[in-house]
């Protein structure tokens, strides 16, 4: 549903690469054949249920907001701890200037316990920007500098938990960003930022530039005896040590994240200088400093042009670390987000001792998302997926590196038991902007939390939930990912927005899909549902001219001599038209809709198509101008003659503001037309989302757009909703493709949306044998 005209004029920058794998000119038969394998997958995604996290809610944090608060005010859940029992999540929501507090005593339903604004402790500018459990209390970490960069201010509050009362507060002298507890809890370490103002230009310097003194340095706080005793240590950096390291402007440092291990050294990442240092925190003496290197990067998408292309590269990259997290006392592993100058699109693992990596993620984090469907293409030129967010725990007594894609909305999780060799295990899919990565290894739980809230597409900011085991199983459960594509050459065949489905008429295994807009040229993606998850293995590029082309195709139906119509959206009514395409890609013939009906679509047009036989149903989305509302319409398109009959369809209705009902997809199945229908909505809020069953009508249908159309009656054959709701996590907006393979099973497939107003997770649900799953 995107519509991007510019998208159009940079297809033949990369085209051809993009497609590897597919014969744009069908040279060989047995090479274009999309029926034909050709994509493998390198990774096994099948982990028993006992050595796999299981995802057992998603709280959208709106829902603990003040009852005075609008429902579209922004909050999020930015960076969390636990209390010592595990049982509360407390987050930092900086956007509504409070903290929040989740119960997860019951894993599966987290239940919000209110918030504590920042007011009632200071002023109401100011913002939290981190938090760590200790003991009964929790030391919340607040920052006061007021957009006033050149005179940072901050400090710690601790707060007894039972009573939400601050007990006491420590003036840190500085701007501060994380916080983190040794494992003996004996001291806490804070990263003092006193970061740069992003549009003040330093004498000389572009804008943003450092250095904008003054530098940053550590906090670190004994906690020992009553929190009214404890006071901070201040550790300043050496600019000399700093320079000789090679950081980035050494006379102005800026901490951004800590993390202790057992011997109590600190370790902190230098972001925008690109370094991190080791602290004794119990001395207070910085023992090293390190620059955190560059790195090239090939095989990854560095052009925001539409196109997944994945021919790029970046080439000696200062890694711009974000946060770091110790494996055992010898190593550290970083989240290379990047900042103004650099950004590697993955992670990296260096001796502590030394400063050296030992091993880096190179293209293998984005590839997961393009595996996975969670590439973010409007991201390409700047970071790529963004990898921000880190922590280690153990799983099944093996050290388990989990790392956030902020921009992909993923966790990934790696055996990091061989710190020279890390293990890829599995992906988790969150909310947008997953930073707050939180092991409970006390009750096996996970909870991540994500800081983009977007009210107005309904897509709210979480904190989502997980356990580790076969406790957390539940039987019938999707997991994800359930669908993945394969590799061509060492590269993932790119995907998403899948919002057609169709049969495959020769194997009944088989099925066809094809991403929309988001992602171009146009292309039909096979779908091999034998396997788990189902895999997309071959894609066939559609060809006119003998060039590709750009389609908005909402709706595929595969013809039974081994060609395809697509449902081809405009963004106008006029653009909307039946595409028919030959086996090979090539474009037979358009076939635009009367300009009856079309003046009358806005960009809501065709979304579904099928064949059947000589004729071709179609299902318009949204009502005509001319049509009363709350009916659209469902056309049969009749080539022996060019004809088109249409016929009415009553909608559901939510009442839901700023809601509509519209038509998603169509198929025919026994006899009968099956129509997939959904509302607007998503999350807690979603309400339509069905597949109904409506008789094939006798007569023949309206010709005019000028009258209203014979409405016809349907009955429920599945109500989709429990199935979206199954997975537990954010219940997707765009339900968009359904099919019945030729196993008999029923298919259902979610549109992401390419993340654009969405977190990004497709949905690929076996509903198993039509016949029962759609029993209305």
């Amino acid at each position: 549903m995107r519509k991007d005209a510019a998208r159009a004029a940079a297809l033949s920058t990369a085209v051809a690469l993009i497609l590897a794998g597919c014969s744009t000119e069908g040279e060989k038969a047995d090479e274009t054949k999309p029926d034909t394998p050709k994509a493998t997958s390198p990774i096994d995604w099948n982990l028993p249920d006992a050595d796999r996290y299981h995802r057992t809610a998603t709280y959208p944090v709106y829902l603990n907001k003040p009852a005075e608060d609008p429902v579209d005010k922004e909050t999020v859940a930015e960076i969390s701890t636990v209390t010592p029992d595990g049982n509360t999540v407390i987050y930092t929501d900086a956007a509504a200037k409070r903290i929040g507090f989740v119960d997860i005593k019951d894993p599966a339903k987290p239940v919000g316990q209110g918030t504590l604004s920042l007011e009632e402790l200071g002023h109401k500018d100011d913002q939290p920007t981190s938090v760590a459990a200790v003991g009964e209390f929790v030391l919340v970490v607040v920052d006061t500098t007021g957009g006033d960069f050149a005179n940072p201010k901050g400090r710690v509050d601790i707060v007894r938990i039972a009573d939400r009362t601050r007990v006491h507060s420590i003036d840190l002298g500085g701007q501060p960003d994380s916080i983190a507890i040794s494992p003996d809890g004996s001291f806490a370490a804070i990263a003092m930022e006193n970061q740069r103002n992003e549009e003040f230009t330093p004498p000389g310097k572009e804008e943003g530039d450092l250095p904008q003194p003054p530098t940053g340095f550590v906090q670190l706080i004994d906690l020992k005896g009553a929190p009214n005793t404890w006071k901070p240590r201040k550790v300043d950096f050496d600019v000399e040590a700093a320079r000789q390291a090679g950081l980035d402007t050494p006379e102005d440092l800026e901490p951004e994240y800590v993390s202790i291990n057992s011997r109590g050294q600190v370790a902190v990442t230098l972001q925008e200088n690109n370094g991190f240092a080791i602290i004794d925190g119990r001395t207070g003496q910085v023992q090293k400093i390190f620059s955190a290197g560059s790195e090239s990067v090939e095989g990854i998408d560095t052009k925001e042009d539409g196109n997944l292309d994945q021919t790029g590269s970046i080439s000696d990259t200062p890694r711009e670390p974000d946060a770091i997290g110790w494996i055992g006392d010898d190593h550290v592993a970083t989240a290379n987000e990047g900042d103004w100058k650099g950004g590697t699109r993955g992670w990296t693992i260096f001796d502590a001792n030394s400063g050296e990596p030992v091993w880096d993620a190179g293209n293998s984090f984005e590839q997961l998302a393009v595996r996975t469907g969670l590439h973010i293409e409007g991201r390409a030129e700047a970071k790529g997926p963004e990898p921000e967010g880190l922590a280690i725990t153990e799983l099944g007594g093996k050290p388990t590196a989990l790392i956030a894609s902020e921009r992909s909305n993923f966790v990934a999780v790696y055996d990091v038991s061989d710190p020279k060799n890390p293990v890829f295990r599995q992906i988790l899919p969150t909310t947008p902007g997953p930073e707050g990565v939180l092991p409970i290894p006390s009750r096996n739980l996970l909870a991540i939390s994500s800081e983009a809230d977007d009210a107005e597409a309904r897509v709210r900011a979480s904190v989502n939930v997980y356990g580790y085991g076969e406790q957390f199983a539940a039987d019938g459960k999707p997991a994800f990912p359930s669908v993945v594509s394969g590799d061509v050459d060492g590269k993932p065949i790119g995907w998403g927005a899948l919002g057609a489905l169709s049969a495959d008429p020769e194997n009944e295994n088989r099925l066809y899909t094809a991403t929309d807009i988001a992602y171009g040229p146009a292309r039909i993606l096979g779908i091999d549902v034998s396997q788990k998850p189902a895999l997309i293995d071959t894609q066939l590029a559609i060809i006119e001219d003998g060039k590709p082309v750009t389609l908005d195709t909402e709706g595929v139906s595969a013809r039974p001599d081994g060609g395809f119509v697509l449902a081809v959206e405009g963004e106008e009514g006029p653009g909307n038209q039946l595409v028919y395409v030959a086996a090979d890609g090539k474009i037979e013939k358009r076939v635009p809709l009367p300009q009856g009906i079309a003046a009358g679509l806005g960009g809501q047009g065709l979304e579904g198509v099928a064949v059947d036989g000589d004729s071709v149903w179609v299902a318009v989305q949204r009502e005509t101008k001319s049509d009363p509302k709350g009916v659209v319409r469902i056309g049969r398109y009749n080539p022996d003659g060019d004809k088109w009959e249409w016929f009415g369809y009553p909608l559901d209705e939510t009442k839901a503001e700023g809601d509509w009902i519209g038509l998603s997809e169509i198929a025919v199945h026994d006899g009968q037309l099956l129509v997939l229908e959904r509302d607007k909505l998503n999350g807690p809020d979603a309400r339509v989302k069905a597949i109904y069953r409506v008789a094939i009508p006798e007569g023949v249908g309206l010709t005019s757009a000028g009258q209203a159309p014979q409405v016809l009656q349907k009955t429920l054959a599945r109500n989709l909703l429990p199935d979206l709701q199954a997975p537990n996590g954010f219940v997707q907006e765009k339900v968009e493709g359904f099919a019945i393979a030729g196993n008999q099973n029923l298919y259902v497939v979610t549109d992401n949306d390419g993340l654009d107003d969405a977190n990004g997770e497709t949905q690929f649900l076996d509903l198993g044998p039509a016949a029962e799953a759609l029993k209305g």
